[in-house]
């Protein structure tokens, strides 16, 4: 019964995200995101095409 009850465990464990990657996948998503803003001054295509960009890297953020 208690080998069962360690089976049963191990499959239930989570992988602990990595702390380093996900710091910077979030810094290069907010200079992304601060880009897409400063653009709004001056191109709105490239602008929303930024912040879309930035929301798409903010998905995989939460991947890794």
């Amino acid at each position: 019964m208690g080998q069962l009850n360690k089976k049963v465990m191990k499959k239930k464990k989570q992988k602990l995200p990595d702390a380093k990657k996900h710091q910077i996948i979030s810094f290069i998503k907010s200079g992304i995101r601060i880009f897409g803003y400063i653009f709004l001054w001056y191109n709105l295509d490239i602008s929303i095409i930024l912040l879309i960009l930035s929301e798409l890297v903010g998905i995989g953020e939460e991947l890794v």
